[in-house]
């Protein structure tokens, strides 16, 4: 697990460092820097893996960009010739690299477009130093591969320093939408379980349900999901060969139905073409906190999108529950709009983390934690929830307008 995260000169996050936990949640306004933060730790996990690239980047679900928007704009004494990333696990395993992304050149081959590593460290639990890189020593070095990626290779499988370069390298950005999620639109970033824009949905549900009938700590769980679906009565992943669909639905492998409760039988089964879209949102989310195949860190942009707010708690609640009890405890970086999310966290858990997200006065991220436990005492009466002290602007992370 990722405990301690610096980065410094990407895009607004100028100098930045933060302490995470299991459950991580960044509240705040728009455009004050939630996004750049998930990006950040996707940067640091594509050179993890070796090469930071489009390609690399566009697979962990960082937004492609020109250059010179990757680094921090502001005046002169905050500009920065390279961007510096480093992540340190619990184990005090730490991966640090410094990059620079060249102005692409219409002389130059797109290859030659690959961020350069100007610097490296990986240092190992017992503090040992496994790579160091710097500018001196680039001299026979490619600029554009990553030394640590290639050393790890021969670390042992169960080493705390390769598990922190796991985690980074399987780190992605989801961000579900609607038409992805029904399998109407294709998703650009396929993967196992669950691509990163929705697709690959059924088979996931049918691959996780046939999982539960094997492990009970996972029965028990999809019996929680159930729970959060109150019009339905049950779920599941069939042939689409075997279900009524439109001639005009795209039409995949295996689709999602609902089983609605309140109608007649024979008539009450709906595909995910045709049910709620709030009930494929939270299948997703299941997959991401229950599938054996999700991976161990990921971050999710607006998990409360298309969610009653009613919704949106529960859910909340109920990811960190399953995040703490099943498959290990996955980490989760996570941002949000909707209030409501905020009262689905467990306060008394320590590995739950609030976080606000502000831009100060010369346009920087600040990222502040919110102790949960001093927010409750300090609230000014017992009805006053977290959700309603955030939109009254008593923790910060709110726009002024």
């Amino acid at each position: 697990m990722i405990r301690h995260l610096t980065i410094n000169g990407f895009k607004t996050l100028v100098k930045l460092e933060l302490e995470l936990g299991r459950m991580n949640v960044f509240v705040g306004a728009n455009g004050s820097g939630k996004s750049n933060l998930l990006e950040a730790v996707g940067i640091l996990g594509s050179a993890a893996f070796g090469r930071v690239d489009d390609e690399t980047l566009l697979r962990r679900g960082v937004r492609p960009g020109v250059p010179s928007l990757y680094k921090t704009a502001f005046p002169s004494k905050d500009k920065v010739s390279r961007l510096q990333f480093q992540a340190i696990s619990g184990a005090g395993v730490s991966y640090g690299v410094s990059l620079w992304n060249p102005i692409p050149h219409p002389d130059r081959a797109w290859s030659d477009y690959a961020w350069h590593f100007t610097s490296e460290l990986l240092i190992g639990a017992n503090r040992k130093v496994i790579v160091e890189r710097d500018e001196k020593s680039n001299g026979h070095l490619n600029p554009s591969q990553g030394l640590a990626a290639l050393k790890t290779v021969e670390l042992p499988p169960n080493a705390p320093t390769l598990r922190l370069m796991n985690q980074l390298r399987s780190y992605c950005i989801h961000s579900p939408n609607t038409p992805s999620l029904r399998g109407l639109t294709q998703d650009l970033q396929s993967r196992e379980p669950v691509g990163l824009a929705g697709g690959r949905l059924p088979e996931a549900v049918d691959e996780l349900l046939a999982t539960a009938r094997k492990r009970p700590e996972l029965a028990e769980a999809m019996e929680e999901v159930r729970d959060l679906l109150d019009w339905a009565a049950d779920f599941s992943a069939a042939p689409s060969v075997d279900v009524r669909l439109s001639p005009s639905a795209a039409r995949s492998r295996l689709v999602i139905q609902f089983v609605d409760r309140f109608m007649a039988d024979g008539q009450n089964t709906l595909t995910g073409y045709d049910a709620s879209e709030g009930a494929l949102y939270i299948l997703y989310f299941a997959v991401l906190a229950l599938h054996p195949k999700a991976p161990p860190c990921l971050a999710v942009d607006n998990l409360d999108q298309a969610l009653n707010p009613r919704l949106a708690q529960k859910l909340m609640s109920a990811i960190c529950s399953w995040t703490k009890r099943i498959n290990g405890g996955r980490q989760w970086l996570v941002t949000a709009h909707n209030p409501a999310l905020l009262d689905g966290l467990p306060l008394d858990d320590p590995e739950t983390r609030l976080f606000t997200v502000d831009r100060d006065s010369n346009g920087h991220t600040v990222i502040k934690r919110i102790d949960l436990e001093a927010a409750v005492r300090l609230r000014p009466n017992e009805d006053w929830t977290l959700s309603r002290m955030w939109m009254n602007g008593l923790l910060g992370g709110v726009p002024n307008v």
